[in-house]
């Protein structure tokens, strides 16, 4: 009984609480999903395609300044179990964005902001239940993010009307608080994230919001030849941000918001290898005084264990 109370306690603070990389640059949080199984460390990319309209005018509708922006994102990513009791996770992006409007396109190609995260197990637990296997674990920690992408404060003067996101980063060192829960009962399961991003004022004086990201996953593992482990998962995501600052007071009306988003994802396993891919249908949304509006979105990913 105490287990599943457990369980009902962390669904209910992180579930409705969570949030995502709400606009795709790389000035959002981390969405993490279901990571590769590895026992030590693995190494991997990770692909991610997302689209977002701007400038949109007071009631949603598209004006003759409305952008429509694209971000992609290649990014190299590993973890490292140190122990049974400590894993970090790293994170080096490579961003790709684009702009298509009537007054004029642009794009901007470079490295993104560096993340860094490190996790404690709170606790590792297996038991039997009706002769059915129980498996659960509690992973908490923080992180790091440093000012590595190219960011561009002319960029900020042009786009008044607009959300500051197209940018490849945010030129602030920001703090993420991360938690992990996943329960298994045999094949079927239930995986659970949530992280907290603390954003700091960068060096011309702005500061983004607040953002706060989760997901919850439901998984079920079937295995093929006893070789290949596949897991088609579904579940929630849910994201919220605060609204941008400007010189430490003026609050920037176009920012900030909350997105939910129903997730649907494959995850494959054999041997060392790891490979997967989700796709999030965005389910309702409230961007930017409805200013922005932000697409569906693709990710894709393959891993090694070592």
């Amino acid at each position: 009984m105490k287990k599943y109370i457990i369980l009902l306690f962390f669904s209910a603070i992180t579930f409705p609480a969570l949030a995502c990389d709400i606009c795709g640059c790389g000035v959002g949080s981390y969405y993490l999903g279901i990571l590769p199984e590895y026992q030590k460390r693995f190494i991997g990319i990770r692909y991610q395609h997302k689209t977002l309209t701007t400038h949109l005018g007071p009631f949603g509708e598209r004006t003759p300044i409305t952008s429509d922006e694209t971000y992609q994102s290649m990014e190299v990513w590993g973890g490292w179990n140190i122990g049974k009791k400590f894993r970090v996770l790293a994170f080096l992006p490579y961003n790709f964005n684009d702009r298509v409007a009537q007054t004029g396109n642009g794009s901007k190609t470079g490295l993104g902001d560096v993340a860094l995260m490190g996790y404690y197990n709170l606790f590792s637990h297996r038991s039997v239940i009706s002769d059915k296997l129980l498996v659960q674990s509690l992973w908490v920690g923080a992180g790091i993010k440093l000012p590595t992408g190219k960011y561009e404060p002319g960029e900020r003067l042009r786009v008044s009307e607009s959300p500051n996101n197209f940018q490849l980063g945010t030129a602030s060192t920001d703090f993420t608080l991360n938690a992990a829960y996943d329960v298994r009962l045999m094949d079927f399961g239930i995986n659970v994230n949530a992280n907290y991003k603390i954003n700091t004022n960068n060096k011309y004086d702005y500061r983004y919001g607040n953002k706060l990201t989760a997901n919850a996953l439901a998984y079920y593992k079937i295995r093929i030849f006893n070789k290949v482990t596949v897991a088609p998962n579904a579940g929630v995501l849910y994201e919220t941000s605060q609204q941008d600052v400007e010189r430490n007071k003026y609050a920037v009306d176009v920012s900030g918001g909350h997105v939910v988003s129903l997730v649907g994802g494959l995850e494959a396993n054999f041997s060392r290898f790891s490979a997967g891919a989700n796709y999030q249908d965005i389910a309702s949304q409230q961007l930017a005084n409805n200013r922005v509006k932000a697409g569906n979105r693709l990710m894709v990913h393959f891993a090694v264990a070592f």
